[in-house]
């Protein structure tokens, strides 16, 4: 078996640039100053908890098995949202409508941050990175309704090829506490190395 490649960590910085909650059913946030986070994720959001039912996106598992809420706050990148939105062929995504919770700004391709990264907020908040986000076409159909082209299946169903590896990130709260609008954060890469198949 060959040694894999491995890259060092590294770090990163950037700013808050919004923050977001969806405090009723559905999915779709609304803008807030800032966010409280406990170990389950932003309270009163749609995916607070530390446990969550498996979907689609877990075919090893029987739809609607317990598992452990790795999706409790989404963070997403308003550069890579403009970059789906042109090539969507429309004006804006805004991070509300497909259920953004943080945006980050001065970090470049975001959605590409390797799972196990952390992210620590000036105010004390410590996140870890699960994974990238999946584009869906549920938030495919939000954006559409939200430009007043609901029920526009081919406009939703662009949103995942567009939004590939331009979804943002899932991450789960390791350290609580309160976030702001604005303030810094250090972003710690993990070592890298690619597992070899032989």
């Amino acid at each position: 078996m060959s040694f894999p490649e491995i890259v060092p960590s590294r770090k990163l910085s950037g700013v808050v640039g919004g923050l977001f909650s969806a405090l009723g059913k559905e999915f779709v946030t609304a803008r807030v100053d800032e966010l409280e986070l406990t170990y389950e994720g932003i309270p009163g959001d749609t995916h607070s908890g530390w446990l969550r039912k498996s979907g689609s996106r877990e075919p090893w598992y029987p739809r609607g098995t317990e598992m452990r809420n790795e999706r409790q706050v989404t963070i997403l990148s308003r550069a890579e949202l403009a970059e789906a939105a042109a090539e969507m062929g429309i004006d804006t995504i805004e991070p509300e409508w497909i259920g953004g919770n943080i945006t980050l700004d001065g970090i470049p391709m975001l959605s590409m941050l390797p799972a196990a990264t952390l992210l620590f907020f000036e105010g004390g908040v410590t996140l870890k990175v699960d994974f990238q986000n999946g584009p869906c076409r549920i938030s495919g159909a939000s954006i559409a309704r939200h430009i007043g082209r609901e029920g526009d299946t081919g406009l939703a169903l662009s949103f995942v090829p567009a939004a590939k590896r331009r979804r943002g990130l899932l991450a789960w709260v390791e350290k609580p506490g309160t976030i702001r609008t604005g303030e810094s954060v250090r972003v710690q890469l993990p070592e890298q190395w690619i597992y070899p198949a032989g």
